[in-house]
Parts: structure tokens; sequence; C-alpha cells
């Protein structure tokens, strides 16, 4: 049984049309470098770049009155990251920065409407805006369903192909399907289409279940995917079940 808090978010990808979006519950317990790796799951982001959360505290409101951090005037960010030796030796005016394996989400906050950004790959620059919308308590709910999608629409993002420009280019390229930008874009994926309107639900709940433990390994404790894990990264069980029918 669910007996953690479950929290209910909708995430988006920022500045791309048509819009990627998720809507989805994790149990209030995981750290927020789990969350992470929830949403890079989701978004189809492949744990091969650093990424943040940030937490806006610009003034001390309603907003943030589920939080368990002191409000700090000089400084209006909340961030966390993985820790390493040269990020977290820095002294920023900005923002105040935390250890994202070390904090669970409901010691960040338990008040809807809040919003906490992720930003994925500093160099392509991704960003996810991420709402809270509800956190409750289901005791009939198996915790082993958690975490899930409950809706969503589009595909996520292309690795490398540099942010929101570059991935604007690849979908035009795709629907085309002709010309240079095309041939290039097919040739450096190994595909000779991609629907990035495509989000299959099923299969989605079926990798949360999975490749967060992954992420969990690389990012915390520095051990590389194996053979297994990769092909599960590469959807070969979707090939070995086209084989089957």
């Amino acid at each position: 049984m669910a007996n953690q808090p479950i929290y209910k978010f909708y995430a988006e990808l920022d500045d791309y049309k048509p819009k990627i979006w998720r809507r989805f519950e994790v149990a209030g317990n995981v750290t927020v470098a789990r969350l992470g790796y929830i949403l890079m799951t989701m978004f189809e982001m492949q744990a091969s770049h650093l990424f943040a959360f940030e937490l806006q505290t610009e003034e001390e409101s309603d907003e943030h009155a589920g939080s368990r951090f002191p409000y700090d005037e000089a400084k209006n960010i909340y961030r966390f990251e993985i820790p390493d030796n040269e990020s977290f030796a820095l002294n920023n005016d900005d923002y105040v920065l935390f250890d994202a394996t070390a904090i669970k989400i409901s010691r960040v906050t338990k008040t809807p409407k809040v919003r906490l950004n992720f930003n994925y790959d500093f160099g392509d620059d991704w960003w996810i805006s991420q709402t809270l919308e509800d956190v409750f308590i289901d005791k009939e709910l198996n915790a082993k369903e958690l975490p899930r999608v409950l809706e969503g629409s589009g595909y996520g993002i292309i690795e490398d192909c540099g942010g929101i420009s570059g991935l604007e280019e690849l979908t035009i390229a795709f629907k085309k399907k002709k010309g240079r930008e095309y041939n290039e874009f097919r040739k450096w994926l190994g595909v000779d289409e991609l629907d990035m309107s495509a989000f299959d639900i099923d299969d989605m709940n079926f990798r949360l279940k999975k490749v967060p433990r992954i992420y969990a390994d690389i990012y915390e404790r520095n051990l590389g995917p194996t053979k297994q894990s990769i092909d599960l990264l590469e959807r070969k069980y979707l090939k070995k079940e086209k084989v089957r029918k």
C-alpha cells in the first residue's frame, strides 16, 4: 500500500511546439535526484549530461510555506545538483546549492502550484517546467505502481541535437523525408522515420519501473550500464516482440 504522500506533477518541455508534456505521480519519499531520473526517462534523456533543479524563492510566500528550507532574502533560487568537488566548491550570489541525492521532495515543498524547474545538459540547455498539482494519500494504491504516467503527449528530446532549435530542425526534416538535412539526421540517428508526436503510455510506465535505477547507478555510483541495461535503454525488447509476432 502507498502510505507515503503521493505527489502529482505536470511537466512540460519549455519553448517547443506542439507541446511535449507529461502528467505523472511519484511517492513523496523519493529524492530530488530520483525525480530527475524519472523526468529524464519520460522525456527520453539518456543520462549522458549533468542536470539540476531550480526552485524560485523570490519572496517568502504561501507557495513556499511547505518547504523546510530557511528563506534567504539574499539568494532567490534553491538549486539541487548531484555533488561534485567543482560545483559544490563554488560560491554563487544567486542561489543556494543543495545535494539532490540527500533531499526528499517532501522536504522541498508540500504546496500545490509550486514550480520546480529542471535543467538538463547545460550546453544544449533543455528546460522542463514542472508544477506540483496535488499532494494526497491513497492507501488503496499499491506502492509498486509508482512512479507512473497518467497522460502525456509528444516523444521527448533528441540527445545532442543542439537544443530546442535543433529539435525543431530535426522534426521538420523527418516530416519532409527528403533533402540534405533529412539524410544527415537519418544517418546520424540510424533511423528512416521519427515521429516526434508519438507517446506510448504503456511503454513509458514499463520503463519508469526500470530505467531510473540505471540512471541512479550512473550518476550516484559511477557505474556504467550493463549489456542488459543498454538493451533496455535502446528498447531492444520491442524488436523481440515484433519478431514473435
